[in-house]
């Protein structure tokens, strides 16, 4: 009895080995996926990134049978919890969530406590167009990504401003200081912890700070109180001077886009090179606003997906996380009348017909050039974007 038991328990093995698809092996995830249900986590505050989500769920449906089921999320935290919630009660397989849109401290926290399906990111067969060289595709906000995320956009901060009224850019955090001074109520951002909201805080303390490279370490090895100090101390004489005078904060990147198009602010924030001609071309701004970046430049990062690791439908949250690196979605999401996104793409690496694909794409009227973007100053370690964020709450936040 002893021995049909263990040879049972063997047999259960490796049936709950075979479960789990083999990235490398990609017949096989084609053929596991088809039929799948993916349930993408991601931010649904964007009409244009929620049509292009349906886009690509058109296209995985189309060619590989599988349904892609947009979970709008207004916080990326609320699926990391839920997956943690589930591992926490014992539920490793099905779990509710199936791919997440992600980056910087979710990341880190999901990797951290062994969340992540993985490594799957460098076995997608479109990652061969990856520029792994040129853009920051293999560290996430400090973090090694080691293959448990597979990268899809790439983001720089720039400033909107419409010229009509603020026709000149701003150099530093100083600068802006100063305008908000002369100019009170014309300037907000959103409200932290809101992802946006919290790149602004960071984009200031990189900008003030007296050496911001201690920031690419872990909060706690750094002199919190004096690398923070210029930070609390130009905001203190910025707030009063915010839209509403501080004491309320659009809740979203895109409401400061509605404040700039109805003449209540003159300058925005945004984490999209190109996302100023898409609201242009989408009649959400007006003809005037152009894009600027920061003397000593601005923070850059990418937009990766990853997989939990209690999925139900891994495999084809693969095939999803393959089609977005694909060309032709890879050109879709930069083209500016759709998202305006960067590629995360290697243009060398494409063929002839794809990359007269993006050299004809017209990235619009306010779209900086690579040039003109300049490089993209490094991502903070997570940890400084979690402890300025509840900071900032308690010494400025409101109630929402």
């Amino acid at each position: 009895m002893r021995r049909i038991l263990l040879a049972a328990g063997l047999m259960l093995a490796a049936v709950t080995a075979k479960a789990e698809p083999v990235p490398a092996d990609w017949d096989a995830v084609l053929a596991e996926a088809k039929g799948q249900t993916v349930y993408w986590n991601a931010w649904g505050g964007s009409t244009t990134t929620n049509d292009f989500i349906a886009w690509i769920g058109s296209q995985v449906q189309s060619e590989y049978d599988v349904t892609l089921e947009h979970v709008k999320l207004s916080d990326t935290a609320d699926a990391v919890s839920r997956v943690l919630a589930e591992k926490t009660a014992g539920q490793d397989d099905n779990g509710a969530v199936d791919l997440i849109w992600i980056n910087g401290a979710n990341f880190a926290a999901m990797k951290e406590a062994d969340l992540l399906f993985g490594p799957f990111a460098e076995d997608l067969p479109n990652w061969r167009y990856v520029d792994v060289d040129g853009k920051t595709v293999r560290t996430d906000f400090t973090v090694p990504v080691e293959g448990y995320e597979s990268p899809w956009a790439m983001a720089q901060v720039v400033f909107i401003h419409d010229t009509a009224r603020l026709p000149d850019r701003l150099g530093s955090m100083a600068a802006l200081a100063d305008w908000t001074r002369d100019n009170p109520g014309r300037f907000t951002f959103p409200q932290p912890p809101d992802f946006l909201g919290a790149t602004f805080l960071k984009q200031a303390l990189i900008d003030l700070a007296d050496d911001p490279s201690v920031l690419q370490n872990p909060v706690e090895d750094a002199d919190y109180d004096a690398v923070t100090a210029p930070l609390w101390a130009f905001l203190e004489d910025l707030t009063p001077n915010l839209w509403r005078q501080g004491r309320a904060y659009p809740q979203t990147g895109p409401r400061q886009l509605q404040l700039i198009a109805d003449g209540e602010i003159d300058l925005a924030l945004s984490f999209s090179p190109g996302e100023a001609s898409t609201a242009i071309a989408n009649f959400q701004l007006p003809e005037t606003a152009r894009t600027f970046v920061l003397d000593k430049g601005t923070l850059g990062n990418a937009s990766f997906v990853a997989i939990p690791y209690n999925s139900g439908s891994k495999a084809g949250a693969m095939v999803v996380a393959n089609m977005l690196l694909s060309p032709e979605a890879q050109a879709r999401a930069q083209d500016p009348g759709v998202l305006g996104y960067g590629t995360v793409l290697d243009m060398a690496k494409l063929d002839e017909g794809d990359r007269a694909a993006f050299a004809a794409l017209d990235l619009g009227i306010a779209t900086l050039t690579p040039e003109q973007l300049g490089p993209a100053q490094p991502e903070p370690h997570p940890s400084w974007m979690t402890r300025i964020s509840a900071d900032w709450t308690t010494r400025f936040g409101v109630a929402e």
